[in-house]
């Protein structure tokens, strides 16, 4: 159960990572709710997964989802740069978080 908290954990850090890019000084309301509201979430959850797995592993795993996760939504959405070396190094990311859930013996 604690790998299924830090993977939604993982996904509501790609939201309060996408609603920080539009709370203009947290000056818009709307915005910054969601992104409030979606840190609270996912520290929340991150909190829980680490009474089972462990404590490196776990958070690597999170910001690895959350980095993973922004980096697409800002090639996407809001046209970031793609090229061969990002999706490269984006996958380097995806692999080591991979190989930290199978080493960490949970």
């Amino acid at each position: 159960m604690g790998w299924l908290y830090v993977v939604l954990g993982g996904v509501f850090e790609l939201f309060f990572t996408t609603c920080l890019r539009y709370v203009n000084g947290f000056k818009n309301v709307p915005w910054t709710i969601g992104f409030v509201c979606s840190l609270a979430i996912s520290m929340y959850l991150i909190s829980i997964a680490m009474r089972t797995v462990p404590l490196g592993t776990a958070y690597a795993v999170w910001t690895g989802i959350g980095t993973l996760g922004t980096a697409v939504v800002g090639m996407i959405w809001y046209q970031e740069p793609v090229s061969l070396a990002r999706i490269s190094l984006i996958l380097v990311i995806v692999a080591a978080a991979i190989g930290l859930k199978m080493t960490s013996g949970h």
